[in-house]
């Protein structure tokens, strides 16, 4: 494998256009009275943090202070302290790397497309909203209210079915309700909008349906409906077990939701449950209502691997603004690790994609052709000769 004079983080950094990111910076006056830590240098001293895994301030320092020789090619001149981090933390806006994420997700989402597996029959765009707590100590986090003795931050995540990356993302205080950020989102005319039942809001569903938008999600067991309809199920997919339009019936919801719905049981093998899938689409199969529904296991599995490969439990800053700008870098940090996944030939998992990063972080080689082949094959013995 070639040797190059630039780390696997240098190259890495590359991925992040430096004119664009100066115009963001130009734009929220982010370098003014910076205290000799710019603000490229703290996005790469807290992209390094997730890329290298360290969990303090004086481990970001120290670490970037290892590479000497280095800090040119991340663009850089010197380490920032721990202090200096800790206060660009408090008083730099996460504004700019919020909008820094959704830059590079538009220039990379076209090579993050990927076949739908189960919603590629109705062509369509297909969003999956659902959110996910992030414990925090009430006496430290004092601006994260959840619970009387207990804080939290909250991230409301919508998923692109497509690329498996939120296409928009909302950080509030754990005791903000699911729907009321729902409320404020807007999707676009004929896409499809999966979400669970936390979201079961009947006036913000039509509001939905007179948008032309479809949704998916579970009846709340404490409905009142009455049966409209009741139709035959194919007998090929013996986990769909009814097939019905209903009515709302309550004196709220009929109001909120006048039209008929449509209510698909199935049965979850894997759970040993029985789900009621809600919608307003009435015309798909009913298999294909639930192969949506599954679908939404995918914001689940994108929460798993930002929680459990990335930074984001134990914070190195306390105010708002500071984990904010950990949760966003963590995002940008893992849409970069997707897009080198995928570009990749090497089948790699994104698990063991992140822990090779790690133990190569400084290592002079060539990025595309170790993500390729990051292990040296072993080369054949020469054959034995035999003796007569």
């Amino acid at each position: 494998m070639p040797e190059v004079k630039i780390s696997l983080f240098s190259q890495i950094l590359k991925l992040v256009d430096r004119s664009e990111f100066g115009s963001l910076v130009r734009e929220h006056k982010t370098d003014k009275f910076n205290k000799g830590c710019n603000t490229w240098t703290h996005f790469v001293s807290m992209l390094f943090m997730q890329f290298s895994g360290v969990n303090s301030l004086r481990d970001i320092s120290n670490g970037l202070r290892s590479a000497t020789g280095n800090l040119n090619h991340l663009g850089i001149k010197n380490s920032p302290s721990k202090s200096t981090i800790s206060y660009q933390n408090k008083n730099r806006s996460y504004k700019i790397f919020e909008q820094l994420y959704f830059k590079l997700l538009d220039r990379y989402e076209p090579s993050l497309e990927r076949k739908r597996k189960y919603a590629r029959r109705i062509k369509r765009q297909v969003f999956i909203m659902d959110s996910s707590i992030i414990p925090l100590c009430l006496s430290l986090f004092d601006w994260a209210k959840f619970r009387t003795t207990k804080g939290a931050l909250k991230l409301h995540a919508v998923l692109d079915y497509d690329t498996g990356l939120p296409s928009y993302v909302c950080m509030t205080d754990g005791k903000q309700h699911d729907v009321n950020v729902a409320r404020d989102t807007i999707f676009p005319k004929d896409s499809v909008v999966v979400v669970d039942r936390a979201y079961v809001d009947y006036e913000w569903l039509f509001n939905l349906d007179s948008s032309k938008v479809i949704f998916v999600t579970r009846l709340k067991s404490n409905a009142d409906i009455e049966i409209v309809e009741s139709f035959l199920t194919n007998d090929k997919h013996d986990h769909i077990l009814s097939d019905q339009d209903i009515r709302l019936t309550g004196f709220y919801s009929s109001k909120n939701y006048p039209k008929n719905l449509r209510v698909v049981k199935v049965f979850d093998a894997e759970n040993d449950q029985y789900l009621f899938l809600l919608t307003n689409q009435m015309f798909w199969t009913a298999d294909t209502i639930s192969q949506l529904y599954k679908a939404r296991w995918d914001v689940e599995v994108f929460f798993k691997h930002l929680k459990q490969l990335f930074r984001i439990k134990s914070f190195v800053g306390t105010s708002a603004n500071a984990v904010r700008i950990q949760m966003w870098c963590a995002m940008i940090c893992m849409l970069l690790i997707r897009y080198l996944k995928l570009k990749a030939s090497y089948k790699w998992h994104l698990s063991n994609l992140i822990t090779f990063i790690r133990m190569n972080i400084f290592v002079k080689i060539n990025l595309w052709n170790w993500l390729d082949e990051p292990l040296l094959k072993k080369e054949k013995p020469p054959p034995t000769k035999t003796l007569f």
